[in-house]
């Protein structure tokens, strides 16, 4: 168990209560905002070179930068606010069943034609104005972690119990990952799932449930792969993707090609050419690709690096964390971060099969790096309760 129950101030009922005064509160963790600055930094300079091209077309070369830098100033103001606002606000049943309500009604509105905006067969967006849109699914990610955290921290010692415990907490992420089946997004459904397992795991959960719960999702993962002949061929194309370079293989070879012309040191800033239209999407899905051609091994490892610098300072900030829900709330954001990382780099490199989802911070698309932002924020208030532990 990784977060055990705490014999601190209780409520009669044996849970945990916020009890941090003003006094006692810490200033904001400090590295944890360096690293979500670098991240941002570097994330712009690498968007800018996977879409500086468009001013080749008659475009602006930095209307994706500028699109972006609009989603991080709303991501700050609210990143700002969440700092501020004490942690221990999302256990108000009221306020996690709203957000939770929303979420499912956004996912259900993107589903509707003339709301939600398809794009290459996929609903996922709706469309706001002045060239914006909302990605209903990223909210959805993160009302589920305010949700999870404060049903395992309600729950206690009762999450021993996979029945009763496990099972009923769960339903709200499983509604959540059908809902985005529909659109369809396999791979944003399936990052909602892990991170509730994880979440399950770090709040006590017993390793053979743990075991089971894991099992379980892989097979339905696989079975709704399996279902459709261009799923399918997705799932098997990225054992061998030159194979297939002419149909599903094609974006993961133009992938590792980019990685194989990057080297040790890379072609240099802008130098690449992998993104002058034979890389589909260098601006989002496969923009970690881009690091790999224009800085090389180098320069991959370094952002993995600040990817691991910034996961550790989150979960370190978890383990200082005296409050159980603290704990859970901020494990979970960054769990929500790191599998993302994960999975998306999985994808990109040839180690998971092919599917879309953004790389935190780096990726074109300002609903997502604004709410990431805002869960940054609600990690930082934590920390702000924060004892010298590790």
């Amino acid at each position: 168990m990784l977060f055990p129950y705490p014999a601190r101030t209780r409520r009669p009922n044996g849970f945990h209560m916020p009890h941090a005064p003003a006094a006692n509160r810490r200033p904001v963790d400090i590295k944890l905002v360096a690293a979500l600055i670098l991240l941002l930094l570097v994330g712009l300079v690498v968007l800018f070179s996977a879409t500086y091209y468009a001013a080749q077309e008659g475009g602006d070369a930095l209307s994706a930068v500028k699109r972006q830098l609009l989603g991080i100033a709303m991501g700050a103001v609210a990143c700002y606010a969440c700092s501020r606002i004490p942690f221990a606000v999302y256990r108000d049943a009221r306020l996690i069943w709203g957000l939770l309500a929303l979420s499912v009604a956004l996912l259900v509105l993107v589903l509707i034609p003339g709301i939600g905006q398809s794009i290459n067969g996929s609903r996922r967006w709706i469309r706001l104005f002045g060239g914006l849109s909302f990605q209903p699914s990223e909210f959805s990610k993160f009302a589920m972690v305010l949700f999870l955290a404060n049903a395992l921290w309600t729950r206690g010692a009762a999450i021993r119990s996979l029945l009763r415990g496990i099972l009923p907490l769960l339903l709200v992420p499983g509604i959540l990952f059908l809902l985005i089946l529909e659109q369809p997004n396999l791979s944003t459904g399936g990052s909602i799932v892990i991170v509730a397992i994880l979440m399950v795991a770090v709040s006590g959960a017993r390793l053979p449930h743990i075991g089971v719960l894991g099992a379980g999702g892989a097979a339905v993962g696989v079975a709704y792969a399996w279902s459709a002949p261009y799923r399918r061929e997705r799932l098997l194309s990225f054992r061998d993707p030159f194979a297939k370079m002419s149909d599903e293989g094609y974006q993961l070879s133009q992938s590792l090609i980019a990685f194989g012309s990057g080297g040790l040191f890379g072609q240099g800033l802008g130098a690449g050419r992998q993104k002058f239209a034979y890389l589909p999407y260098p601006e989002s899905d496969f923009i970690f690709a881009i690091v790999g051609e224009d800085f090389g091994w180098v320069g991959c490892v370094a952002v993995l690096a600040m990817f691991g610098a910034f996961v550790f300072l989150g979960m370190r900030i978890a383990l200082r964390c005296p409050d159980r829900h603290g704990c859970l709330l901020a494990a979970g954001i960054t769990c929500m971060i790191g599998v993302q990382v994960f999975i998306n780099v999985g994808v990109v490199t040839g180690l998971l099969p092919t599917t879309g989802l953004p790389l935190p911070f780096f990726s074109a698309g300002g609903t997502s790096v604004s709410i990431l932002m805002a869960a940054v924020g609600i990690l930082l208030n934590v920390s702000r309760y924060g004892e010298n532990i590790l």
